[in-house]
């Protein structure tokens, strides 16, 4: 598999590579990372993965908060000015949001606005599984959670997003369990 790395050689990297390849699955949180490198041996990309959403899913709130608030605005000024990461550019790219109208632009623009005043974090969703359409809507209704439910599905998001992006790094055929 082209550029794919297999599990055995995730598990043998020095910490400084680990955080290298795998700081960014969770968008600009590189802590992530830190914190499940010491988990290794991982069996495989799927093991890799449930470290990481555990790490997430033990944050307190605020943690959890904070995990959003490293996450870029959707179709937003980064995205305008072509400051995102990589993986944010594929992501958003693949979504359509390049490809907004301006009328779809400018609505983007204030359901974001509106988002991050009520929340203080922006909206985060798994771009690669959905669609300009779907984003626009899932603002809308999301808009009427509250902040710790919105949170909560905030980070069920960052974890979607971590697992295609590990997909990207990781063979997700390769194991640590030998054939017999």
């Amino acid at each position: 598999m082209s550029g794919q790395i297999s599990i055995s050689e995730v598990n043998r990297m020095p910490y400084e590579e680990f955080i290298s390849i795998f700081g960014n699955v969770v968008e600009q949180c590189s802590l992530c990372a830190a914190a499940v490198w010491r988990q290794r041996p991982f069996n495989d990309v799927n093991h890799l993965h449930e470290a990481m959403s555990t790490f997430l899913d033990q944050q307190p709130l605020a943690g959890k908060e904070g995990v959003l608030r490293l996450h870029p605005d959707l179709a937003g000024k980064l995205a305008q000015s072509g400051g995102l990461t990589s993986d944010s550019t594929k992501e958003q790219t693949s979504a359509g949001l390049f490809n907004l109208t301006e009328n779809e632009r400018g609505k983007m623009n204030s359901l974001n606005q509106e988002y991050t005043d009520k929340f203080g974090f922006p909206f985060v969703i798994c771009a690669r599984e959905n669609k300009k359409e779907a984003i626009l809507k899932g603002l809308e209704t999301r808009l009427k959670n509250n902040s710790e439910e919105e949170a909560l599905t905030g980070v069920a998001e960052v974890k979607k997003i971590c697992r295609l992006r590990l997909l990207d790094i990781v063979d997700p055929s390769s194991s640590t369990k030998s054939a017999l």
